[in-house]
């Protein structure tokens, strides 16, 4: 079941086109991955979904209801946390969650409690005295606190150490398992690729990939790190080869999905003495789109002993 749909959402500022037919959609207890570099478009995506910017063209729905013209209904069922949290400085951070929770007409204090001591926040301080971490953690805690049907996290981690970046990881789970649905904005692709069922990429205002993990990694190379009894000749110019860089003895270079069985049996020939393969990652992916890979075509990049 559909929670959040967009369907050639275009927005045009003056005769910029921040987005350009985007096509995403975010199912109910589904975690979406929403990934792209600065400007790409992400944060004026999720103004359009959260009634803030009316969409120039196509459409946005969240829970079937129109984006601009039903928000405020909307925004009884949607929690939303920014990547810069701004709070009022002379309330502390507990009056501001409670606010934030009572505005969505729950009171659940025992989540509200196990949240702050979760995410080891001080919440008799005024908000003008925490640091960017901190404003993060109450707008988290707030969110997570309140029974929202849908979470949109627009680089809700930005600020926070590790520890309370894991922290947050398992309350959006906690939430997935209740049923809940996550339109997830992030540049922490080990982040993305922990929670996410799926993921859309945004580049220059338009969606280039979107599916599941398992769907995109076709996309991807496998790493290949190869030790063989004698040397590999020629090993640049094999179909599907890149980035050979030679490690002590062995090789260490990418090879391309569709063309790893040719490339298994071309070095099988030369007595393989270690073969460590490691998975295509979210950030693999990410990278071939953004920056592009240059392939090795040096032959003489040597072979393994």
């Amino acid at each position: 079941m559909s929670v959040l749909k967009t369907t050639d959402l275009t927005k045009k500022f003056g005769k910029f086109t921040a987005l350009n037919g985007v096509n995403i959609e975010v199912n109910k207890g589904e975690v979406f991955g929403f990934i792209g570099p600065n400007g790409a478009g992400k944060s004026t995506t999720i103004r359009v979904l959260l009634g803030i910017l009316k969409a120039t063209d196509g459409e946005a729905k969240i829970f079937g209801r129109d984006a601009w013209k039903d928000a405020v209904e909307i925004h009884k069922r949607i929690a939303y946390v920014p990547g810069d949290v701004n709070l009022w400085p002379n309330l502390t951070g507990g009056e501001v969650i409670d606010l934030f929770v009572e505005l969505r007409g729950t009171n659940n204090k025992s989540r509200r409690e196990e949240l702050i001591k979760k995410f080891d926040l001080d919440p008799s301080k005024k908000c003008g005295t925490y640091s960017k971490g901190n404003r993060q953690k109450v707008a988290l805690i707030a969110a997570f606190s309140s029974d929202a049907d849908l979470y949109i996290l627009d680089e809700p981690t930005s600020g926070l150490d590790p520890l309370m970046e894991r922290v947050f990881q398992e309350c959006v789970m906690d939430a997935k398992n209740e049923g809940k649905s996550i339109l997830l904005s992030s540049h922490i692709l080990s982040e993305v690729e922990r929670l996410c069922d799926k993921v859309g990429i945004i580049r220059q205002g338009q969606i280039i990939e979107t599916g599941t993990l398992d769907e995109l990694r076709h996309l991807t190379r496998t790493s290949l790190l190869v030790e063989t009894k004698q040397p590999i000749p020629a090993l640049g110019n094999v179909n599907g080869v890149w980035d050979i860089v030679m490690k002590d003895q062995a090789l260490s270079f990418q090879v391309d999905t569709d063309e790893l069985d040719n490339v298994m049996k071309y070095i099988s020939q030369f007595g393989i003495v270690k073969l460590e393969s490691a998975p295509p990652t979210l950030e693999d992916l990410f990278m071939s789109h953004y920056e592009g890979v240059r392939k090795t075509s040096d032959s003489g990049a040597g072979g393994a002993l």
